[in-house]
């Protein structure tokens, strides 16, 4: 596993359809690239852009039109439901554990390589000025970094103190429109893209 991106996401694609004989296509995410060691890295793009479905393809949830994601080597998709919390985690704003659909038998599957997840992926969590609990979280991302763990963290920023936080912590972008997932090395770069600044408005100044 030294040269094994932690998560590589290689051709993946969800089509969602309507209809029975005449189907018409209502949703479509595509996403191919790789995140190849422990880091922070900031997820952001409108309501509906497809978000939490990559969330859940990530991690087994949701099952891909095509394509794989692989967690360091491993395809999440040939691994035990019960066990895939054990390679990448989703955490559903409340921080809820998402369920998994299931579509094969159990018995027909592998075992996980990890025992704790590798990858963690934070779904909106609700960051509160009024309590310690952002302190609290941002230590308990910076824990998980520290043990060679990767972290998405997906946003979606309505005040200035989002940006900044994940301007502080995140050491690279992820962002989702309309479907389509592209990356950024870093925040500068995220915003040379006109669809990012028309997404972020008058906080993309912060």
């Amino acid at each position: 596993m030294m040269n094994t991106p932690l998560l590589q996401v290689n051709n993946l694609k969800k089509v969602y359809e309507r209809g029975f004989l005449n189907k018409e296509e209502t949703f479509r995410l595509e996403a191919n690239f790789a995140l190849e060691k422990s880091q922070i890295v900031g997820v952001m793009g409108p309501n509906g852009s497809g978000k939490t479905t990559m969330f859940e393809l990530i991690t087994g949830q949701n099952k891909p039109t095509s394509g794989e994601v692989l967690c360091a080597g491993q395809n999440i998709h040939n691994v035990k439901y019960k066990s895939r919390d054990r390679l990448a985690i989703h955490y559903h704003q409340s921080y809820q554990v998402r369920h998994f659909a299931k579509t094969k038998p159990s018995f027909m599957l592998e075992k996980p390589i990890t025992d704790y997840p590798l990858i963690h992926l934070f779904d909106e969590p609700q960051f509160n000025t009024q309590d310690g609990y952002i302190g609290f979280m941002l230590d308990f991302f910076a824990k998980l970094k520290s043990e060679g763990r990767l972290v998405l963290l997906c946003v979606h920023p309505y005040e200035a103190f989002h940006i900044k936080i994940m301007r502080e912590i995140c050491e690279s972008y992820i962002f989702v429109q309309k479907g389509s997932v592209s990356q950024a090395d870093n925040y500068d770069e995220l915003l040379e893209r006109e669809e990012v600044r028309n997404y972020l408005g008058t906080l993309a100044q912060y």
